[in-house]
């Protein structure tokens, strides 16, 4: 786990100054606490920060090859790297290392673009090769690792594993994008479909670009997707079977390393399948971490507890107060672009605390996605299920105007918020699950937008790359292209985008076992009933854990990291909220209208309603524009 930066100049071979790098890895060194290196040829540069894992006292970076003519810069872990280099060295090739770095570049010299397929694990890359003048830029096949990239009016492009390395530059535009504010505002996060800033942006997960000297800067270009399209054959209990075997070869596979390892544990399902596996995988006892909350109605330790003590682990944990909100800013630096999942806290504190403890850290992350986990995805496959016995037009004209005239109940159980499924059943499929995953829906964004900023977001909508990409998903049904859509937008551009920061300001690893690509590849072709049976999601992974975790921790309801802003906003926090619509570089813009920000801020002040989540959207954003703009 590291961080990288470069400079490639696509015009030609100009010379690249060595400070230009120097500088993008001063602006993250909590990437790489264990080592610094640049190299400069004309035309390119390359800049590596290193957290050793393996191979701590070798693989130091920018690595060359063994003719030295190819260049690498790399952070991640290639998990299957010491069989790819046995079948690397049959065919001659000599390696002076013993890290999985090597083999990425042997691994190039053998089979071009094609070794891509050929490395398992999670990777974002940079490879100079000085015969054929080309730079290689690649990410894993799930987005577990970040690279932002800028073209700048030179023809030069520049490359980073942070926004806040590119910054440094001086030939970088800091112009807001208007579509990026819409989609922030829709989703609570920037996708990696798009940056903050104009003129940025994040090479997409499973791609790659190929940039050449003299030529204009290529698109990137997908060499990995995932399908469900395909059905799997077999009994329950083959399928049951074949699933765990899948899940132990993922784990154990990513407990290779030469320091310290360990996992989170909430005490949810994935994180106590993970300490479950590795319990059985390891001689010595698994070290676990986990935090808890001084709100009661917040806290999973107990849980925790008993994954902990059945499995006889080292068990550490740590209590978050409420009143945490002092941390915000730390967190807008953390991200460079505004991020309003509130989770980040609590991921940012466990990983502070197995930082103490570890250098590795395994996480539960990437199974609600894989097999139909969150709540959302249970519903919708249940909405779709009543939207196949109904024409079309009859579920708009019947739907559309019960959901029209019923009470909203936004405090009610779902159960009981009747409006919100009449109006997603009124909805195409595709429609409504973007509805139901937004933050903040279209028409509460059109109501606090001012006209200077729907002039600038012109006929834009956020919901519209979500719905084209589910219609357009390798898959059978409205539950498939639902998952598609978490696994290519939500997963990369928050939940592991999250993860990331969170671990790496403290110089952590973390890994996540669950997104073994062989996994989620399996998990993508099972029949709907093994994935939603009822109102269970997960429900083979739940079931080929029965015997090994209690029905309590597999079945009870899912709550995930909660951070109380409610709360904050009617606290320590009420101050900023009121000044969201008079001061401040939000204010400043001119895009939202101030009486709509003040009637938001009124309603959750006065307890009238629960407005946090757009609150905090909005707070995030006026931090991170100052953050990014300087003001």
């Amino acid at each position: 786990m590291c961080g990288i930066a470069g400079i490639f100049d696509t015009r030609g071979l100009g010379p690249v100054d060595p400070a230009r790098i120097e500088a993008m890895l001063a602006a993250a060194p909590h990437r790489g606490p264990d080592g610094r290196g640049t190299w400069t040829a004309p035309g390119v540069g390359l800049g590596h920060l290193r957290l050793a894992i393996i191979d701590i006292a070798g693989s130091p970076q920018p690595m060359a090859s063994s003719d030295g003519q190819v260049m690498l810069v790399f952070n991640g872990e290639i998990y299957n790297f010491r069989e790819l280099r046995r079948e690397l060295r049959a065919g001659g090739a000599v390696f002076h290392t013993d890290g999985d770095s090597e083999v990425i570049i042997a691994a190039w010299q053998r089979w071009g673009i094609d070794c891509l397929p050929r490395l398992h694990g999670m990777f974002a890359f940079a490879l100079y090769d000085l015969r054929q003048r080309t730079l290689l830029l690649a990410r894993d096949r799930l987005g577990v690792k970040p690279l932002i990239m800028a073209t700048l009016a030179d023809g030069s492009v520049l490359f980073a594993s942070e926004l806040k390395q590119l910054l440094v530059h001086p030939g970088l535009s800091r112009a807001i994008d208007p579509l990026a504010v819409e989609d922030f505002m829709a989703w609570g996060y920037v996708p990696d479909t798009r940056s903050l800033l104009r003129g940025v942006e994040k090479l997409p997960a499973g791609h790659y670009r190929l940039l050449r000297h003299g030529a204009p800067p290529a698109a990137p270009v997908a060499w990995w997707d995932i399908s469900f399209a395909d059905r799997a054959t077999g009994s329950e209990a083959a399928l049951g079977e074949e699933l765990l075997h899948r899940l132990h070869e993922a784990v154990t596979s990513r407990m290779t390393a030469d320091v310290p390892l360990g996992a989170f544990l909430s005490g949810g399902v994935d994180s106590s399948t993970v300490v479950a596996m590795m319990a059985g995988a390891s001689a010595d006892p698994v070290k676990t971490c986990s935090i808890g909350f001084d709100v009661a109605a917040l806290d999973e330790t107990a849980y925790a507890d008993r994954i902990a003590a059945q499995f006889h682990t080292e068990h550490y944990r740590r209590t978050v107060g409420s009143d945490d909100f002092a941390a915000v800013d730390t967190l807008v630096a953390m991200f460079d672009e505004p991020f309003a999942d509130a989770s980040a806290l609590p991921t940012w504190r466990v990983c502070q605390l197995a930082r103490e403890h570890v250098t590795v850290a395994l996480s539960g992350d990437g199974a609600d996605e894989a097999f139909a986990g969150y709540r959302r995805l249970t519903f919708h496959h249940r909405e779709d299920q009543a939207r196949a016995r109904l024409p079309r037009g009859l579920r708009r004209t019947l739907f559309g105007g019960l959901g029209a005239i019923y009470p909203a109940l936004g405090w009610a159980p779902r159960p009981l918020r009747a409006r919100a499924t009449l109006q997603s059943l009124a909805l195409d499929s595709e429609e409504a699950y973007a509805r139901s995953v937004s933050v903040t829906r279209a028409e509460a964004r059109n109501a606090l937008y001012s006209a200077t900023f729907k002039r600038l977001r012109g006929d834009y909508r956020a919901e519209t790359p979500m719905i084209d990409l589910m219609r357009q998903a390798p898959a059978r049904s409205g539950l498939d292209r639902a998952q598609y859509a978490d696994l290519k937008r939500y997963l990369p551009g928050d939940i592991l985008t999250k993860v990331d920061r969170a671990s790496m300001a403290v110089s952590l690893e973390a890994r996540e076992p669950l997104l073994d690509h062989r996994l989620i590849e399996f998990a993508a072709r099972l029949p709907e009933t093994m994935r939603v049976r009822g109102t269970t999601g997960k429900w083979l992974m739940k079931e080929v854990m029965r015997p090994t975790l209690p029905d309590d921790v597999l079945f009870r309801p899912k709550m995930g990291f909660v951070t109380p802003i409610a709360a904050w906003f009617r606290g320590p926090l009420a101050d900023a909220a009121r000044g969201l619509t008079d001061r401040g570089t939000l204010a400043a813009t001119g895009w939202f209208e101030p009486a709509q920000i003040a009637a938001l801020v009124d309603a959750h002040l006065t307890g009238r309603a629960d407005t946090s989540r757009t609150l905090w959207q909005l707070l995030m954003l006026e931090k991170s524009l100052s953050h990014l703009t300087g003001g």
